[in-house]
């Protein structure tokens, strides 16, 4: 783990989180975890993303407040979709432009 890195649990932030994270770093800061996304492997959305907020930060963008350790919660869980079979949609023919009479075997006997 990278407990030395200005955002918490850095390793586990996803992308869309990261995004909004990275609003409050300094350029010294966002150049440290560009330095070791690059070092662990490079993940090119994260690294855009950095990238990006860093040449904002360098053309002149002040770093916004807020507490960085604070992790959101995230509702539900892993594990699949709530969707079962007897649930699922009836197979058949997708409508036809949305004209239900045009299309064959939908609502008729």
């Amino acid at each position: 783990m990278a407990d030395h890195l200005p955002l918490a649990n850095y390793d586990e932030l996803p992308a869309g989180t990261l995004q909004h994270r990275i609003r409050a770093l300094t350029e010294p800061q966002l150049r440290e975890l560009i330095d070791y996304e690059q070092e662990q492997g490079g993940r090119t959305r994260v690294l855009e993303l950095l990238r990006a907020r860093l040449d904002e930060v360098v053309a002149g963008a002040e770093p916004s407040g807020g507490n960085q350790d604070v992790t959101p919660e995230v509702s539900g869980g892993r594990g699949g979709s709530p969707v079962r079979e007897a649930t699922a949609a009836e197979p058949g023919t997708p409508l036809r432009h949305g004209q239900s009479d045009q299309t064959a075997s939908r609502g008729r006997p």
